[in-house]
């Protein structure tokens, strides 16, 4: 499969993780560890006093998605596309470390070394936000880094 093919069958796989766990919400809100959140969870260039249309949403998680995954692709090319797709929802949700970042992520070592199975379960992981100061486990991040582990072990169990 070619590497834009495989990108754009990433991010429409993982938009349907993002969807149902995210919501949508079209006013600005704070998530549980206080950030200003506003769509299916965008955090960057939120207007707090806006009231975004589902079309501004959609284009907003389209486009955050694809670059979540090009940054997956860019430092672990030639991921499955399944493993691909679950790290790439989970940057969108975290931010690259958990991929890319082999000094602070099992997950992002086991990527590099092709252990692909392990690396995805690595992923239940990182459910856990800082809430006033501590790292609270979230049970909404426990059941999407579980969805994302059971699609990213698609082809290895």
């Amino acid at each position: 499969m070619a590497t834009n093919t495989r990108i754009a069958v990433a991010v429409a796989v993982a938009i349907g993780i993002a969807i149902p766990a995210e919501g949508l919400r079209q006013v600005a809100y704070r998530d549980p560890p206080g950030v200003l959140t506003v769509c299916y969870g965008e955090t960057h260039n939120v207007d707090p006093a806006k009231v975004y249309s589902i079309d501004e949403c959609k284009a907003r998680l389209s486009a955050s998605m694809l670059k979540a995954v090009e940054i997956v692709e860019e430092c672990q090319p030639g991921l499955p596309v399944h493993v691909l797709a679950a790290f790439g929802d989970a940057v969108y949700n975290l931010g690259p470390t958990i991929a890319c970042d082999p000094e602070r992520s099992t997950a992002a070592r086991l990527l590099k070394a092709g252990q692909y199975a392990d690396a995805c379960v690595q992923l239940g992981r990182w459910n856990k936000a800082r809430i006033g100061g501590v790292m609270v486990e979230l049970p909404g991040l426990t059941k999407r880094r579980n969805r994302e582990a059971n699609l990213c072990m698609r082809g290895f169990v």
